[in-house]
């Protein structure tokens, strides 16, 4: 973090922090209320303005549960063009439920997603339009206290622990970093793929969690180069290029920048804001500098979600012919958490849900 940017805006961020600790303890105390429910309802959001993998995450929850448990997403739809509360369909686009909430659905067809601003109401709404539902799993919701959730879990970045951190606009922090204490499970996201133990003492010991917290870590799987649906990319399958292009509208592109360079002898960027709508300018914009890169065996890469905002007709048009696919990630975790991570996730399912079946098979 820059030195002068924390001095010279610290009673900014300072301030900014009492109003959301205010907030908070208005929601402690009981002034404003926190609903809770009588079924799972698990919670995944984080303390940072994003770029912490809480997709992955949650496509993770999906991949567990899923087989066993009739589960539901519930986004607030963050950047859609529509309001209120709508169940995505197949054919539903990004602008009108939000890029990762399409991501959802285009990746889990048999589940439900749903998108509204108001949670406690999508939960409602959910469970009577689908009683059948067993569980709801709630994206970004950290700071919607007007749910309680059952189970909350709370992301922050290896290279960008919360606990290092102040809140906007001097740090990245939503609110301060005592915010931390309402979480069950905490995951330490994006490490490398070798954690020594030294390492994970050193940030156990950064974030101190309560004795009520359970502390997991995990990293970042890239997998193969996928084709956008609707355009033909034919050399995604060489093992490298002369040049690649990466086109991002996320938070923190950073792993997968480092993961693409290993496929490349020359990289370029061309970066947006985190979940950028884009236009044809835009898609024009990518067009002409990959046509400026002198190299032959040139491709074009982009993330799973900018993958999702680019796949307009109109955008499609504009990119046929080009070679232009992206890169899907999958979270792992390490072997000494992955059991103990996955067992508390179905202990409290199991618990909390009328549907036994995962238990009485399991026993």
């Amino acid at each position: 973090m820059n030195p002068f940017r924390l001095i010279l805006l610290f009673p900014f961020g300072a301030l900014y922090g009492i109003v959301t600790w205010i907030r908070n303890k208005f929601f402690d105390w009981g002034i404003f209320s926190s609903l809770p429910f009588d079924f799972p309802v698990i919670s995944v959001g984080n303390l940072t303005t994003g770029g912490t993998g809480k997709t992955p995450h949650v496509e993770y929850l999906v991949r567990l549960l899923k087989d066993n448990y009739k589960v539901a997403i519930l986004s607030r739809g963050y950047k859609r063009k529509t309001k209120g509360f709508l169940i995505a369909g197949d054919t539903t686009s990004a602008g009108e439920i939000g890029d990762e909430p399409r991501q959802f659905k285009s990746k889990f067809s048999d589940i439900t997603v749903a998108v509204d601003e108001k949670r406690v109401r999508g939960i409602k709404e959910l469970r009577r339009q689908l009683p059948e539902t067993d569980l709801i799993l709630l994206d970004d919701a950290f700071q919607h206290r007007w749910v309680k959730p059952g189970l909350s879990i709370l992301l922050t970045d290896y290279h960008k622990l919360y606990s290092n951190d102040w809140p906007l606009p001097a740090g990245s922090l939503r609110e301060f970093r005592r915010g931390a204490e309402r979480a069950d499970i905490i995951i330490v996201t994006k490490n490398s793929k070798i954690l020594s133990p030294i390492t994970r003492r050193e940030i156990t010991a950064r974030l101190r969690p309560a004795t009520h917290q359970s502390l997991y870590f995990s990293y970042v799987e890239h997998g193969h180069f996928k084709k956008i649906p609707g355009i033909d990319c034919v050399i995604i399958n060489k093992a490298r290029f002369n040049t690649i292009l990466l086109v991002a509208g996320i938070a923190n592109p950073y792993p997968l920048e480092f993961h693409l360079k290993s496929y490349c002898d020359e990289f370029e960027t061309l970066h947006f804001p985190d979940h950028h709508y884009y236009t044809s300018e835009n898609v024009v914009q990518i067009i002409e500098k990959f046509d400026n890169i002198v190299t032959r065996n040139k491709i074009i890469v982009t993330t799973e979600k900018d993958s999702m905002r680019l796949s307009k007709p109109e955008f499609i048009k504009l990119l046929k012919g080009y070679p232009i696919c992206y890169v899907p990630i999958e979270v792992v975790f390490y072997k000494e958490d992955k059991s103990a991570f996955e067992k508390q996730i179905l202990e409290y399912v199991r618990k909390n849900s009328g549907n036994n079946k995962l238990y009485q098979e399991q026993n």
